[in-house]
């Protein structure tokens, strides 16, 4: 059996079909009952195609303030796999997960669990042996057989629904919607954060009798200068959940022009889950103050502006590009930029490409990683131009650095690993 969490981590990887995905929720069901893993405490889950870490680090801050103790899962990591499985906003031990880890090798016998599934258990057995009181759990991706999804949602979040990771949530967006609705559960609220949402996700939202409330129809913000509003207002449905407004409420410290949205579907959940949890307006305040999630957006401190933004899709890419228009005006704007063979890098460069000056590019050392060669090639396809290759992201930020000056902007994006590389250079 490994010993340390590093041993068990490179088990991991390829204990399983070779660490490939592998949809479903029958093996890791079989362990949880074999663990007995029955919380009792509230269960947000949070699923979406983008904002999703960001909803759980409003929650988890917000409730942290409240005075609760608050259990996150979360993926993926970007420096640490302890990052995943935090405990009022910090990183457990490698000593708990190994525990965990022990405690599911005993309890699974011949049952084989993927990566993330092994994951998921382990972040729930440290919650119910810490007591939290309430549990945050990010779908790792779509929802219907994620296995997050075993746990069931004492109210369910998805907070954007686009085309992501086609090969297993299908190459629509109705499929997917239907897909990430798969987290609802009946007789209880489900929150969405895009309006319209798929025709796909009302219709199970209405066949399983889930209270779905839905962004600019049940609750909604109002943004001014320095501050916004949280109006909570859903139709009358079996919940009869209580109206409210939350004025003067501070801008969230996460950067973005869509993290107020964000924000507004966590403001919509502390609602939904107030007669279990209640929470007063300062520690809304101070939770919107001392949020952080790093890589999302993240402007790092000094000059030039530096930007670290983990966003991987055409919806990722869409709200950088309004993010980035919303900064200072920028005398030479430089990308750092690697992404994943298996993602749509067409139409992030599409979105994108307007944005930059000079691009620098390098390979991400993963088996889905893309070369220098084949970057270069879907970039002269978009003709972007003043392209520049390196060994490494570490190599390409340092160039970056090196080159702008105190009225330049480096932006670095594409992928968490691109993101992770990144975190060693640009401090």
């Amino acid at each position: 059996m490994p010993r340390t969490l590093q041993d068990w981590l490179s088990h991991l990887e390829t204990a399983h079909s070779n660490g490939l995905i592998d949809m479903g929720l029958t093996r890791v069901s079989q362990v949880k009952h074999n663990m007995n893993l029955q919380p009792h405490c509230p269960i947000i889950v949070v699923g979406g195609t983008n904002g999703k870490g960001s909803v759980c680090a409003y929650l988890s801050q917000i409730y942290k303030q409240a005075g609760y103790r608050v259990g996150t899962l979360t993926s993926p990591h970007l420096l640490r796999f302890n990052e995943r499985i935090a405990l009022n906003t910090e990183a457990v031990s490698d000593e708990q997960i190994v525990a965990a880890f022990e405690r599911i090798e005993a309890a699974r016998g011949a049952i084989s669990l993927t990566y993330f599934e092994f994951n998921t258990l382990a972040a729930v057995d440290i919650f119910i042996r810490e007591n939290v009181d309430v549990m945050i759990l990010e779908v790792g991706l779509g929802g219907r057989l994620d296995a997050v999804n075993i746990f069931d949602a004492d109210c369910a979040i998805v907070t954007s629904i686009d085309l992501d990771h086609q090969a297993f949530l299908g190459d629509t967006i109705e499929q997917v919607g239907f897909e990430k609705a798969g987290i609802f559960r009946a007789q209880r609220p489900a929150i969405c954060g895009q309006n319209p949402p798929p025709q796909s996700l009302q219709n199970h939202a209405a066949q399983i009798g889930a209270e779905l409330l839905v962004i600019k129809q049940d609750f909604d913000f109002s943004r001014f200068e320095q501050q916004w509003s949280f109006q909570f207002t859903p139709r009358s449905g079996s919940l009869k959940l209580a109206q409210r407004n939350r004025n003067a409420l501070p801008l969230p410290a996460l950067r973005g022009s869509y993290q107020i949205n964000n924000a507004a579907c966590a403001l919509a959940a502390l609602e939904c889950l107030n007669a279990r949890l209640p929470v007063d307006l300062g520690a809304i305040k101070r939770g919107l103050l001392l949020v952080e999630n790093k890589g999302r957006f993240q402007v790092l401190a000094g000059r030039p502006i530096t930007v670290l933004d983990v966003g991987h899709n055409p919806h990722a890419a869409h709200a950088l590009r309004q993010s980035l228009i919303a900064l200072p005006f920028a005398q030479h704007r430089i990308a750092v930029f690697s992404i994943l063979a298996d993602k749509d890098i067409g139409g992030v460069l599409s979105c994108l490409k307007d944005q930059f000056d000079e691009w620098y590019i390098a390979p991400l050392h993963l088996p889905r990683g893309m070369t220098n060669d084949q970057l270069q090639q879907q970039l002269s396809q978009h003709h972007i131009q003043h392209v520049k290759s390196f060994d490494s992201i570490a190599q390409a930020c340092q160039a970056a650095l090196s080159a702008a000056t105190e009225n330049d902007r480096i932006v670095v994006f594409g992928s968490f690993h691109t993101v992770a590389e990144a975190m060693a250079v640009c401090k």
